[in-house]
């Protein structure tokens, strides 16, 4: 168990985090009354499964042992009472696994067993599939992503051509193998020995504009500057109960210029935002009679459509520019994207082709890649710069701190250990002959990839042939 919180039901937001939880019957609220154990309140035909029947009564009896003095002694029971409880109850019992605590009436066995492990050796992966292969068994590569298949596919195929198998566009947690239908249902990251992330919300509910507007509302506080869509800047008055048609319901008030009131039903609230602007300068209160927030909106609107003209004759004229056009993906570059040992998210995916089509276009490259700190931005930028190495491009990596720069020059070097690229950081740490050293051999090509402070945009930093610039 990771957490325990308690949340809104119409939301489904997260409120309060509880360090523990009691969870007992109602008549054991009277101290003078009697205790019962938990499965007296479990249906009497119910089946009660254990995975790993040892480790739940051990931490059962775990438990008892820590609790401590404010813990009431009734609401703990140790393994051995409750498997015995569960006995003397009579339900049926199922245990997942090779040992038997329970009286034996029926097996069941699966002729299944878990996905072979290869530790990322191909070679012996397409070994063992080859001789499953050969014994009639089918596989199937389950995979969320397309291109993972793809990359399977093109490493079998250069390890063993006979390897066929089909593509599931879905996935499970592990992978397994049934030895009845003999088919092999083996997962992508399994196979890459990497992590798999549960999936625990839909983009629906990452991506709702309301569930977005509740989490800010339940960070309001009295007196807040919040904007309404059609009547400007106020203040927030709190929310109210009121009863309307015979029904109850919810609003939000806010409070205007000359004691003016609105009445925001719970239902509207995506027509209502808090208010951000400038530090520390306050807003001017709106009236709801005035015409003000209407000029402000069209001055808002006659703004925008100023930048977004410049910006068109901007890009209008990038458009006419030719760069470099770098080579599609080689194999390489999708052992590389191979060896990260995480799932990619879908963003991730998304941010990662586009930055490529971008690379492989004549057109010059300006992209933003967005993301909150621990989101994978290092890892596409890794991708973006080995990707122009391999056609002979250098790369500079520009950061703000030299702390920064130490540490991606680290995860950088980890990550193309293996693989035909050279790595350096400039810096003011380093000592001025590393520092001669390293501006001597960038202008005969080397480094590969070149992270650094604003020390690499001095005059005397010149590259070979520079043919990408990622500012962190």
């Amino acid at each position: 168990m990771e957490s325990i919180r308690s949340f809104e039901v119409d939301s489904q937001l997260s409120k309060d985090v509880f360090e523990q939880i009691q969870i007992i019957p109602e008549n054991q609220l009277d101290a003078a009354a009697s205790t019962e154990p938990v499965s007296r309140y479990f249906a009497p035909d119910s089946i009660v499964g254990f995975f790993d029947y040892e480790y739940c009564r051990r931490r059962m009896d775990m438990l008892c042992q820590e609790k401590t003095d404010d813990m009431d002694d009734r609401l703990l029971i140790g393994g051995g009472d409750f498997m015995d409880g569960l006995r003397r109850q009579g339900f049926q019992m199922m245990e997942f696994g090779p040992q038997s605590h329970f009286p034996q009436t029926t097996a069941i066995d699966f002729h299944c067993a878990p996905q072979d492990s290869f530790g990322k050796n191909f070679d012996l992966a397409a070994e063992r599939i080859a001789a499953y292969l050969d014994d009639n068994y089918r596989l199937y590569i389950l995979s969320t992503s397309h291109k993972q298949v793809e990359r399977i596919r093109s490493i079998f195929r250069e390890r063993n051509g006979n390897i066929v198998f089909e593509e599931v566009e879905n996935t499970l947690h592990e992978g397994f193998i049934d030895h009845s239908l003999k088919c092999l249902f083996y997962t992508d990251h399994q196979l890459f020995d990497r992590f798999h992330k549960y999936s625990l919300r839909s983009d629906a509910a990452r991506q709702g504009k309301m569930a977005l507007t509740l989490k800010e509302l339940m960070q309001f506080k009295y007196g807040d500057y919040v904007v309404h869509m059609d009547h400007g800047i106020g203040r927030f008055g709190g929310l109210f109960k009121i009863t309307q048609n015979g029904k109850e319901q919810e609003v939000l008030k806010i409070m205007y210029k000359d004691n003016d009131v609105v009445l925001v039903s719970i239902h509207n609230l995506h027509r209502v935002a808090k208010y951000r602007g400038k530090e520390g300068e306050e807003p001017t209160i709106h009236k709801l009679s005035g015409g003000a927030w209407e000029r402000v909106k069209e001055r808002s609107k006659k703004k925008i459509k100023d930048i977004a003209r410049d910006l068109i004759k901007l890009y209008a004229a990038r458009l006419q520019e030719r760069g470099f056009a770098f080579s599609p993906d080689s194999y390489l570059q999708e052992a590389l994207e191979a060896s990260f040992i995480y799932e990619d998210t879908p963003d991730q995916s998304k941010a990662t082709a586009e930055v490529k089509k971008d690379m492989e276009s004549a057109k010059p490259m300006d992209r933003l890649v967005c993301g909150d700190v621990g989101f994978g931005k290092t890892e596409i930028a890794v991708r973006a710069a080995f990707k122009a190495a391999t056609d002979g491009k250098q790369v500079a990596v520009l950061v703000p701190t030299t702390v920064l720069a130490l540490q991606h020059y680290n995860t950088f070097k980890e990550r193309l250990k293996d693989l035909p690229c050279t790595v350096d950081y400039l810096s003011r740490t380093r000592s001025s002959g590393d520092i001669r050293k390293l501006l001597a051999s960038l202008k005969e090509g080397r480094p590969d990839i070149l992270i650094g402070t604003h020390r690499i945009i001095g005059k005397d930093v010149k590259f070979k042939d520079l043919g990408l610039l990622i500012i962190d």
